[in-house]
C-alpha cells in the first residue's frame, strides 16, 4: 500500500462566534466561570477530553455544531455578555485600589501554573507564579513575566495495580495550546545564548493573561542541534548539566528576550534562584554597553533586583560545582574585568565558602530586596543564609517575608462567586483584601452556605468515582472491582483532603502510623470519616513514590476501601475538585520545612476548613476559631523535638486527638436535626479571616508597596546621569573596604548611674559613651550605634539599636560618641557598641557586609 499522507481540516469559525477566538487566547477565561462555560457548551466531551483547552476546542469542534450554536439565541446573548465583561476588564483604568507602582516589572520563574490544559508547572511554585500573574493583571501592574516552555510539560501520573507511580511523558504540540508565537515587529522572536562551543537559539512564545503577558523560551526548534533541542523539553529533568543549561536560557535568554521587545523594566523579580544568571547578564550588559566597571554595574543591577526564596533547606537550592561553572562561565570574568575567584565568591557564603556556586547565594548577593514566603519562613531563611552577611545579627539579616496567597477567583467554585455577589455585593472582587468587607459573610444563611457546600461535595465525589473507574479499567481490574467504584465515598460523611507533592518531609503517610486507631475513625457507624489523597512524586524520588504506594495500598485494603481514596494525576483540575468538595484539609509537614504552602488557602473560599501543623502560612492565620492546629502548643513554643521519629509520634498523637475529640464531634453535632450549626460558624470564620488575608491581591500589593516601589526608586537613582550614582557608590564602597580595617571601638561605658555603678531606675535614661578610632574614615560615612537589650546567658536578646549622635573630634582619627538609651523596664540588660558604614545611596543597611563591634 502507498504511504498515507495525513492532514487536518480545521473548522471555519462563523462570524457570530469569532469573539471566541480572542477569548480562547487570553487566560482570563481560566478564572471566569461564564467564559469557560461558553467553550464547554460547544462540546462537553471535547471540552473534557482536551483537558479544558479552549484553543483545542475551537480547532476540533465539528463545523455543524458551530453552525448550529450560531442559531442559539441564549448562547449568543451569553457570548456578548461575557465579551462585554472581558473588554471592560481589559480597558479598566483603575487598579482595584490596591497597587501603586507604575514602573515596569519583569518577573522570572521556572514554571507557571495557569490552567490544567497548559501543564507548564510541577507544583506549588508554578501555581504561585500563575496566581501572581493573574493578580498582577487584576491590579493593573505594568508587568511582564518570563519563563521556559516545556515540550514534555510535567508528566501525567498513572498509578498501576501495585500502587506504583508511572510517569507518562506529555508531548505537547504548542500550536494546540492557548499561546502564540511572540513577534518583534513582523518577525517571530528568537534569542541566542552562548553555551560551550556553540550558540543555542530559543524561540519565544507569548501567553496573554488578562492585561499582562508571559514570555516563554523554547529550544526545541530546528535551528538547534539534536543535543540542544531538549534543553527546554522537561521540567526539572536531567542532571546538573541540563539544569545549568536551562537556567542560562531562563536568566540570560529571558533578559535578552525583554531587550529584543524593547521592554526596559525598572524592577526584576526572581521567583526562586533558577533565574539568578539574569543578574550576571545584566551586569555584563552594563559593562560592555555603558562602560561601567563590574562593581558599578553590580550596584545598578542589585538596586533593582527582588529575590524570593522558597526553599527552607540548603539541599533544595540549586548549586553547581566549580568545574561546571568554568565550563559555562569560564570567559565571564575576563569579559567583565574581574578574577575567577571574585566570580566564584558571588555564589558562596562569606564564611567558609565551599567549592560550589549556589544560585540562591548569587541571587542574594545581587539583590537588595529579598524575602521568604511566610513569616516563619522569613525567619528560617535569615538563619539559613546568615553567613552571607558576616557578623550581622540574625534578626537584621536583610531577608524579609511576604506571605503567599491564592488567586481567589481561580480557586473558588463559580457557585461561590455567585454567592459572594449576592450576599456581599457584585463588586466583591474589588474588596478581595478588605477584612471589614468580608465580615459580610455573616449575612449568608446557614442552610444556603451548607447546601451549596454539600452540592459541591457531591460533584467532587462523582468526579472521583469516574477517575477511579477509568484507572481500574486501564489496569485490567475485574468487572466487580470496577462496579465497586459506585460505593466509594458518601456525601454525608466528614471528608478530609490531603493533596500535594509527595516529598518525604510532607509526611504523606503520617495518618497511617496508627492504622488500628485510623480504622476506628473511618468505620465508626455513627460518625465516620473519609479521606481523599492525591499528589505526585518527582520521577527520580523513589522515597516519595513509596509513600504514594503505601497510601494506595491502604486505600485498597478491604477494611478502608470505601473510606480512603487515592486520586491519580494531581493537577489543577483535580486540585480544584478537591478544594471545592472537602470539608477539611489536612497538612502535616515536618516543621519548619514547609516554606508556605498554598493548598490549604484554597479551601476557605469554598467553605472548607484546615487542620494543619503550625508551619508555613498557618501560624499567621490560625486563631482557634477558623480551623485546628496539630501541636497547638507550638504557636507559643516553636521548639522542635530532637528527632524526626519523636516529632512524628508527638504529631500523630495530636492529629488523632484533635480529630477524635474536637473535629468529628463538632461536624456531626446537629442541634436542629438538620444542620451542623457550630461547624457552619467555623466555615464563616474561615472565610472571614483567611480569604482577605491570604490572597494574591494582598500579596502582589505587598510586593508592590514594600519591594517593587523601593526597587524602582533605587533603580532610577542608580540609572540617572549615565549611572553616576552607581559609579560613585562603587568607588565609595571600594574606599570603605580599603579603609575599614582601621575602624575600631577603643572602649565604651555607661554613664550617669543614679543608684550605684551601672544601676538605673525605670523611666530614667542610660548615658552611653564610646571612644572610636575611625582612622581615615570620615564620621559622616559611619553610624556608631548602641546595641542593647535584656541579657540571657551572656547574650543580648530582643536587641534595640540606638544611634549615638553627639560627636566630639579628639584628633588623629579618634572620636568620642555619646548618646542615651531608655531604661524602660527592670531587669538585667546588656549593651555593646558597633560601627557600620552609611551612605545616602545604600539600599540595604548591611550591603557592604562591614560591621565593627566592641571586642
Amino acid at each position: 500500500m502507498d504511504p498515507i499522507i495525513t492532514y487536518n481540516i480545521l473548522p471555519k469559525l462563523p462570524t457570530a462566534l469569532e469573539p471566541l477566538r480572542e477569548l480562547a487566547y487570553n487566560l482570563w477565561w481560566s478564572w471566569e466561570p461564564m467564559a469557560r462555560k461558553l467553550f464547554r457548551d460547544l462540546d462537553v466531551e471535547l471540552w473534557d477530553s482536551s483537558n479544558h483547552n479552549p484553543a483545542r476546542v475551537l480547532q476540533l469542534c465539528r463545523q455543524s455544531r458551530l453552525e448550529e450554536i450560531c442559531n442559539d439565541d441564549h448562547y449568543i446573548t451569553n457570548l456578548r455578555s461575557v465579551m462585554e465583561r472581558f473588554h471592560a476588564y481589559l480597558n479598566r483604568k483603575d487598579t482595584y485600589g490596591a497597587a501603586h507602582i507604575n514602573s515596569p516589572v519583569a518577573y522570572f520563574s521556572a514554571e507557571y501554573g495557569l490552567a490544567e490544559s497548559f501543564p507548564n508547572y510541577s507544583g506549588g511554585l508554578g501555581i504561585l507564579s500563575g496566581d501572581h500573574c493573574k493578580s498582577a493583571s487584576d491590579l493593573g501592574l505594568n508587568f511582564t513575566a518570563v519563563g521556559l516552555l516545556y515540550r514534555d510539560g510535567y508528566f501525567t501520573q498513572q498509578i498501576n495495580k501495585d500502587g506504583w507511580q508511572d510517569a507518562v511523558k506529555v508531548d505537547q504540540n504548542f500550536h494546540h495550546l492557548p499561546i502564540r508565537e511572540a513577534k518583534a515587529g513582523s518577525e517571530i522572536l528568537k534569542v541566542h545564548v552562548e553555551l560551550p562551543g556553540r550558540i543555542v537559539t530559543a524561540k519565544v512564545w507569548e501567553v496573554t493573561v488578562g492585561r499582562i503577558r508571559i514570555l516563554l523560551l523554547d529550544t526545541s526548534i530546528p535551528e538547534n542541534s539534536p543535543e540542544d533541542q531538549p534543553i527546554t523539553a522537561a521540567l526539572y529533568g536531567g542532571g546538573h548539566e541540563l539544569r545549568i543549561q536551562q537556567e542560562i536560557v531562563l536568566g540570560i535568554g529571558g533578559a535578552r528576550a525583554l531587550k529584543a521587545l524593547g521592554i526596559t523594566p525598572d524592577v526584576f523579580h526572581m521567583n526562586e534562584g533558577h533565574a539568578a544568571f539574569l543578574s550576571l547578564e545584566r551586569i555584563r550588559e552594563l559593562v560592555l554597553s555603558k562602560g561601567l566597571d563590574f562593581n558599578a554595574a553590580h550596584q545598578a543591577v542589585s538596586a533593582s533586583n527582588v529575590f524570593t526564596t522558597h526553599t527552607p533547606v540548603p539541599a533544595g537550592n540549586d548549586a553547581f560545582n566549580e568545574n561546571l561553572m568554568k565550563t559555562y562561565f569560564g570567559s565571564y570574568p575576563k569579559e567583565t574585568g574581574i578574577t575567577w575567584d571574585y566570580f566564584m565568591k558571588l555564589g558562596q557564603m562569606t564564611v567558609n565558602p565551599e567549592p560550589v556556586f549556589s544560585m540562591t547565594i548569587l541571587a542574594l548577593r545581587t539583590s537588595r530586596f529579598a524575602n521568604g514566603v511566610s513569616k516563619l519562613h522569613g525567619e528560617v531563611s535569615q538563619s539559613l543564609w546568615q553567613g552571607v552577611w558576616k557578623d550581622v545579627p540574625l534578626n537584621e539579616v536583610p531577608i524579609t517575608s511576604i506571605t503567599n496567597g491564592i488567586h481567589v477567583k481561580t480557586w473558588a467554585a463559580g457557585e461561590f462567586h455567585d454567592l459572594y455577589a449576592k450576599y456581599l455585593g457584585k463588586d466583591w472582587e474589588d474588596h478581595m483584601d478588605d477584612p471589614e468587607f468580608w465580615r459580610g459573610v455573616i449575612d449568608i444563611p446557614d442552610d444556603v452556605l451548607w447546601n451549596l457546600h454539600q452540592t459541591l461535595k457531591q460533584r467532587t465525589i462523582d468526579f472521583i468515582r469516574e477517575r477511579v473507574k477509568k484507572q481500574r479499567l486501564r489496569n485490567g481490574e475485574s468487572p466487580e472491582e470496577v462496579r465497586h467504584v459506585n460505593r466509594l465515598l458518601n456525601t454525608d460523611v466528614l471528608t478530609v483532603g490531603f493533596a500535594r507533592r509527595f516529598a518525604t518531609y510532607k509526611r504523606g503517610a503520617l495518618l497511617f502510623s496508627d492504622p488500628d486507631r485510623l480504622l476506628k475513625i473511618v468505620t465508626n457507624t455513627e460518625r465516620p470519616v473519609q479521606f481523599l489523597f492525591a499528589g505526585k512524586s518527582h520521577p527520580a524520588d523513589d522515597g516519595g513514590k513509596k509513600i504514594i504506594q503505601q497510601v494506595y495500598e491502604f486505600s485498597r485494603d478491604p477494611r478502608f476501601e470505601n473510606r480512603i481514596v487515592f486520586v491519580e494525576n494531581y493537577d489543577i483540575n483535580v486540585g480544584r475538585r478537591l478544594y471545592h468538595g472537602c470539608d477539611l484539609w489536612l497538612n502535616n509537614p515536618l516543621r519548619p520545612l514547609e516554606a508556605s504552602g498554598t493548598s490549604g488557602m484554597k479551601l476557605p473560599p469554598n467553605g472548607g476548613l484546615n487542620l494543619s501543623v503550625l508551619d508555613g502560612w498557618w501560624p499567621e492565620s490560625y486563631n482557634g476559631k477558623n480551623g485546628w492546629a496539630i501541636g497547638a502548643d507550638l504557636l507559643n513554643d516553636p521548639v522542635r523535638h530532637p528527632s524526626d521519629d519523636l516529632q512524628n509520634q508527638v504529631d500523630i498523637a495530636s492529629l488523632f486527638g484533635v480529630l477524635e475529640n474536637q473535629i468529628v464531634p463538632l461536624y456531626y453535632a446537629k442541634p436542629d436535626g438538620r444542620l451542623p450549626l457550630a461547624w457552619i460558624q467555623l466555615m464563616r470564620e474561615s472565610i472571614r479571616t483567611i480569604v482577605p488575608a491570604f490572597n494574591t491581591h494582598r500579596m502582589v500589593s505587598e510586593y508592590s508597596r514594600r519591594l517593587y516601589e523601593p526597587a524602582a526608586a533605587a533603580h532610577r537613582r542608580m540609572d540617572a546621569d549615565n549611572y553616576k550614582n552607581a559609579r560613585n557608590l562603587s568607588a565609595w564602597k571600594n574606599s570603605m573596604r580599603d579603609l575599614w580595617p582601621e575602624v575600631k571601638v577603643l572602649d565604651y561605658a555607661v554613664e550617669g548611674a543614679a543608684v550605684a555603678p551601672n544601676e538605673f531606675l525605670v523611666g530614667e535614661t542610660v548615658g552611653v559613651r564610646a571612644n572610636i578610632h575611625l582612622g581615615k574614615v570620615k564620621p559622616e560615612n559611619v553610624r556608631v550605634q548602641a546595641y542593647f537589650g535584656p541579657i540571657d546567658h551572656a547574650k543580648i536578646t530582643s536587641a534595640t539599636i540606638q544611634d549615638l549622635t553627639d560627636l566630639q573630634d579628639n584628633g588623629s582619627g579618634n572620636y568620642v560618641y555619646r548618646g542615651q538609651v531608655p531604661a524602660g523596664d527592670s531587669g538585667a540588660f546588656g549593651i555593646n557598641i558597633r560601627v557600620i558604614p552609611q551612605h545616602p545611596d545604600l539600599v540595604q543597611e548591611h550591603e557592604l557586609r562591614l560591621i565593627t563591634w566592641a571586642r
